[in-house]
């Protein structure tokens, strides 16, 4: 089986909605950090810095 962002998206935003009921603290490190990876993946489908 091939785990693409597809696969991980989902579990990332269920992990991030529980996280955030139980500490909703968390809320602003959470969005930061999925915004950044999503960044992240998304400049690397571009230019293909991570081979």
């Amino acid at each position: 089986m091939v785990i693409t962002a597809a696969h991980i998206t989902p579990l990332v935003a269920l992990i991030a909605g529980i996280l955030i009921l139980i500490l909703p603290r968390l809320l602003n490190f959470i969005v930061a950090i999925y915004l950044i990876i999503v960044g992240v993946t998304g400049l690397n489908a571009i230019h293909h810095f991570i081979r």
